[in-house]
């Protein structure tokens, strides 16, 4: 029996098992993805077997991941509805599928853990949510799964009235900074920097922001204050950056994420 099993091989898929392959073996993991030769796109760049149906790849695996949209959702659980056994875990991702609607569409006696990571686990830096279903689940259960999300990542478990907090904080912002290093490498290039070396600088001084603010434990704002000196160049672009509605900019793109959960 194969370890775990994905469902799904979109880049949240992909970039998932890519994490797993530095803590388990290829062998012990097995995928199935709608087109062949996608399948066969990743065997060969991963090592790790493919089945061409979602039942096949159930059956024989002890945790199965569902890594596909919410849109596919109905198809898969109907296909999977009564192929669960009572050992196995489900591990859900899709921000609109509570618990309770995984269980329904599965079985009563399936467990199932949602969660939601986010596209850095291609690199290693991946930031999942995980809730439990309130079902019985033993040490060894546990620390599995927490090795799975930890082997992209890092991971917090939460209750699930948080779970559409966490696609806020985590699933959806990757786009937003996305945003604002291209936007800050643009301005870097407008000023004669080379746009390879523009994207180098603005990537490197968030990522190594977000490390200060996770290894000081200092609050983001004193540690913003620390780089304004009094009267100094900084200061003038944050107060562009209030001036132009910075925070209440991403307070309303996050609403629309988490309104968007709601609704789906």
């Amino acid at each position: 029996m194969k370890t775990l099993g994905f469902i799904g091989m979109g880049n949240m898929g992909q970039a998932m098992m890519k994490g797993c392959l530095n803590v388990f073996k290829p062998e012990e993991l097995v995928f199935t993805a709608l087109l062949e030769k996608d399948c066969q796109a990743v065997s060969e760049k991963t090592g790790v077997s493919y089945v061409m149906d979602v039942v096949s790849c159930a059956k024989n695996v002890k945790y199965l991941v569902l890594a596909i949209k919410p849109q596919v959702y109905p198809e898969i659980l109907k296909a999977l509805t009564g192929k669960i056994r009572e050992e196995q875990i489900v591990i859900s991702i899709a921000p609109s599928y509570s618990i309770a609607q995984v269980k329904k569409g599965l079985g009563d006696n399936v467990r199932v853990v949602r969660a939601m990571p986010n596209t850095p686990a291609m690199v290693g830096e991946g930031m999942s949510g995980v809730c439990f279903s309130e079902d019985v689940y033993s040490d060894e259960e546990r620390q599995m799964i927490q090795n799975f999300f930890s082997s992209f990542g890092k991971m917090e478990v939460v209750p699930e009235n948080l779970i559409n907090a966490v696609t806020v904080a985590s699933g959806s912002s990757p786009a937003f900074v996305y945003m604002f290093i291209e936007a800050l490498a643009d301005s870097a290039v407008k000023y004669g920097m080379p746009r390879d070396k523009a994207y180098t600088f603005a990537a490197q001084s968030v990522l190594g922001s977000a490390k200060m603010v996770l290894e000081t434990g200092e609050h983001p704002g004193k540690l913003k204050d620390n780089v304004c000196s009094p009267g100094g160049t900084t200061i003038e672009g944050v107060a562009v950056l209030e001036a132009r509605g910075l925070r209440s900019a991403v307070i309303e793109a996050a609403s629309a994420v988490f309104d968007k959960c709601q609704r789906m």
